[in-house]
């Protein structure tokens, strides 16, 4: 597993397995986000297994699936509330952690300049770049 922070209370990896869940655990994160639609994992991998060994874990799991190239108003809504609301670090993965990027990124248009949005992506090798206008539009909001 590899965890990438784009902040202190925020990190994203690819699909992660029910065995790294106690490395989470031990990194200090509060909720894991589930970016990725199950119909993308085999079994084993789904949200389902995921959720029990993140909440045997003593974690919130939440389930945030979202469809390349067409997430939704609630998706960005669901990303921002567990941001928002869960009491230490998030931690979120996709097939690779750039849909989870890119949920960030949208969750936080206007708090933080889109330039930086794109930079602290970019350290992690997600191409934000084709968003820009759209996080432009966000952060007007």
């Amino acid at each position: 597993m590899d965890i990438r922070h784009l902040t202190p209370a925020y990190a994203v990896s690819p699909q992660i397995t029910p065995e790294d869940v106690p490395a989470l655990r031990a990194a200090g994160f509060a909720a894991v986000i589930c970016n990725r639609p199950d119909a993308e994992n085999p079994d084993g991998l789904r949200a389902a297994d995921l959720r029990a060994a993140v909440e045997a874990a003593g974690m919130e799991f939440i389930e945030n699936p979202l469809v390349p190239g067409a997430f939704t108003p609630e998706n960005i809504a669901v990303q921002a509330r567990v941001q928002d609301d869960t009491a230490g670090p998030v931690f979120a993965y996709c097939a690779s952690g750039n849909r989870s990027s890119i949920a960030w990124a949208m969750t936080q248009a206007g708090r933080i300049p889109t330039e930086e949005l794109i930079a602290r992506a970019a350290r992690w090798g997600y191409n934000l770049e084709p968003f820009r206008a759209r996080l432009d539009d966000l952060a007007k909001r």
